[in-house]
């Protein structure tokens, strides 16, 4: 019997044009939101699902963008475009597979940048930021294009910190001489902490406040365990002003 031998290029290709279409989807669920027509709906699932990828390829500056020489990405752009333009897409059900397909496309977009990067010549650090820009850059010019602040910068469930720790991951199993291995384990690691994440409702930690005046206030604080009394309260065993023990003197007439 012979056995099946799977290609991971032809796999990540696979989830690649998954992440084009969900996240295609994902920008006409937005013109939906907003009501706007079809026109609205085409730029947002453009701009969506290949956002990071012409943005990284701009970046380089080593040829055309490959949403633009190969036809695949533009169509399944459009195709998610139409999808989100025919139907609502408000169930819970859908709303999570797009989600998973999406988590999914985070850990792929960030492995394809950063070993584009790699590739180029660029160090540890901007072939990381490279991955990032190729994971998130897409609905973040999104969010931009109709008024809002990109989700990425707060209030999410650590959707650019999967795509940082995906990169990451990849650079170092790439220098291995892993590169395979780095864009599973990306996709994989995405995944997982991405799905943790909306699970659990982890999110990164607010601005801090290290001003002096702060850490007053901290330590005026009541500790646990200390016990206060109010200013009019009585004291027990203090000899009251008339003269004679407050003892057993609360609750008599």
């Amino acid at each position: 019997m012979q056995s099946v031998e799977i290609d991971p290029r032809a796999v990540f290709d696979v989830v690649d044009l998954l992440g084009v279409i969900t996240n295609g989807i994902l920008g006409g669920v937005v013109a939906r939101h907003l009501k706007m027509d079809l026109v609205g709906f085409v730029i947002l699932a453009i701009v969506s699902g290949l956002g990071g990828g012409m943005l990284r390829d701009t970046l380089l500056q080593q040829g055309f963008p490959v949403a633009l020489t190969n036809p695949a990405y533009l169509t399944t752009a459009l195709a998610g475009a139409l999808i989100a333009y025919l139907l609502p897409l408000e169930q819970r059900w859908t709303q999570r597979g797009l989600f998973f397909a999406d988590t999914l496309s985070v850990g792929c977009w960030a492995a394809t940048g950063t070993i584009k990067g790699m590739a180029a010549g660029l160090g540890w650090m901007p072939s990381i930021l490279l991955g990032v820009v190729t994971a998130v850059g897409g609905g973040m010019i999104r969010d931009i294009a109709v008024g809002r602040v990109p989700a990425i910068f707060g209030g999410n469930t650590l959707y650019a910190t999967s795509a940082l720790i995906a990169s990451a991951e990849m650079f170092v199993l790439a220098e291995l001489g892993q590169p395979n291995i780095g864009m599973g384990g990306a996709i994989a690691l995405s995944a997982v902490l991405s799905l943790a994440a909306r699970r659990f409702g982890w999110r990164l930690p607010g601005p801090a406040n290290l001003n002096p005046k702060a850490f007053k206030r901290l330590a005026r604080l009541p500790r646990p365990g200390k016990r206060y009394r109010k200013k009019h309260e009585p004291v027990r065993g203090r000899t009251d002003p008339k003269g004679g023990s407050s003892i057993g003197q609360e609750g008599s007439n």
